[in-house]
C-alpha cells in the first residue's frame, strides 16, 4: 500500500510541477477554440465596411428595444448609443486577440469577464433570454456565463503561460 501511495505522490508532484505552464497554456487553447470566432463573428456583424459604421446588426443586438422601435434604422442611432457600439465591437475585436496572441493577457482576461457580463445583462434585458440559475439540473444562461467567466479568472490568474507574447517580454 505505501507503494502505491508514494507513487500517486509522485505523480502527482510531476503534475503540480507542470500546472505552472500547463494550467494557463490550456486555459488559452480552450479559449482560442472555444470562443475566439464566437467573439470575432459577433463583432463582424456589428460593423458595415467599416468599424465607424456600426450596422442594424449592431444596433440589435447591443440596444434591441430602441432599434425595434425605429424599425433598424442606424441613422436614428443616438450619439451614445453610436459610442457604446463602436468601442463594445472595438473592446469585441481586441481582447480576443491579446488572448489570442497572449499580449496583456491578464488585463485582457479581466477584461472579457465584464464583456461577458454586460453581454449577459443585454441578453436578459434586451433579449428577453431567461437566466436561470446554477444547481438547478438544466443547461442556462447562467451556467454557460459562469463557465466562460471561470475560465477568464484561470487566464488571470494564472497568465498567459510559456507561449505567448507576455513572456517574450517579461510581463508574466
Amino acid at each position: 500500500m505505501n507503494a502505491l501511495i508514494s507513487s500517486y505522490n509522485n505523480s502527482m508532484e510531476k503534475v503540480d510541477l507542470a500546472s505552472g505552464w500547463l494550467t494557463p497554456t490550456l486555459a488559452r487553447l480552450v479559449f482560442i477554440s472555444v470562443l475566439l470566432v464566437y467573439y470575432w463573428n459577433s463583432a463582424m456583424l456589428k460593423i458595415d465596411g467599416s468599424i465607424f459604421s456600426p450596422s442594424a446588426g449592431a444596433f440589435g443586438q447591443i440596444f434591441p428595444k430602441a432599434a425595434e422601435a425605429v424599425l433598424y434604422d442606424v441613422t436614428q442611432m443616438t450619439f451614445f448609443q453610436r459610442i457604446v457600439i463602436f468601442f463594445g465591437t472595438v473592446v469585441e475585436f481586441v481582447l480576443p486577440a491579446l488572448l489570442l496572441v497572449g499580449l496583456l493577457t491578464r488585463l485582457a482576461a479581466l477584461g472579457m469577464i465584464g464583456f461577458v457580463w454586460v453581454q449577459t445583462l443585454v441578453d436578459v434585458n434586451g433579449h428577453g433570454v431567461k437566466l436561470g440559475g446554477l444547481f438547478d439540473n438544466a443547461v442556462t444562461l447562467m451556467d454557460q456565463r459562469v463557465m466562460w467567466t471561470f475560465l477568464f479568472l484561470v487566464i488571470a490568474i494564472n497568465g498567459a503561460g510559456p507561449i505567448s507574447l507576455d513572456r517574450v517580454l517579461r510581463l508574466k
